[in-house]
């Protein structure tokens, strides 16, 4: 943890609530994951993206587990990948035998998920969708990801986090230039 890092607001205390989204604390307490509602951050400036995520936390970019809604000919997949790559959406299509890959548009990421563009979580979201997670997630001890917020977010470690999210584990991410 950075020592110039903002402090976060943290959790409230002994009412029960917390800095998740209130969907997403939910999914947090029928998972039985209610420890990690104390753990949630919230900060005062948007963490929509991965370094800004980072930035605010004080670690490396790639600790950010990024929950990108993609279409498969049409149906919306979820991928969880490291801060500090991109999707290679032909991996991405040839990993699920489909046609054409695209990028979400906000509403279908709405729909399908029940959150916002920018504080999606891994898992909690309001339909079933398909989970691929790409490996370079498991090269920490450690992620941070959305708590269904723009401004919080969570740590977990990515093992446990991709069995929450039941993700595949697969090699999607563009090769480093």
């Amino acid at each position: 943890m950075s020592a110039t890092a903002p402090e976060p607001s943290g959790a409230s205390g002994a009412s029960g609530a917390s800095d998740a989204h209130p969907r997403f604390a939910e999914a947090l307490r029928e998972l039985g994951l209610g420890e990690l509602l104390p753990r949630v951050r919230r900060f005062p400036d948007q963490t929509r993206t991965a370094a800004e995520a980072a930035a605010a936390i004080g670690c490396d970019l790639s600790q950010i587990c990024k929950s990108l809604i993609f279409a498969a000919d049409g149906v919306p997949i979820l991928v969880l990948m490291d801060g500090a790559s991109r999707v290679d959406l032909e991996l991405v299509r040839r990993e699920l035998g489909a046609e054409k890959v695209t990028r979400a548009k906000a509403d279908v990421v709405r729909q399908t998920t029940g959150y916002a563009i920018g504080g999606v979580p891994p898992f909690g979201h309001a339909t079933r969708t398909r989970v691929l997670a790409d490996r370079s997630l498991l090269d920490h001890d450690e992620v941070w990801a959305a708590a269904g917020t723009p401004y919080a977010v969570f740590p977990m470690a990515p093992k446990t986090l991709i069995a929450h999210a039941g993700g595949t584990l697969v090699d999607v991410r563009e090769p480093a230039k």
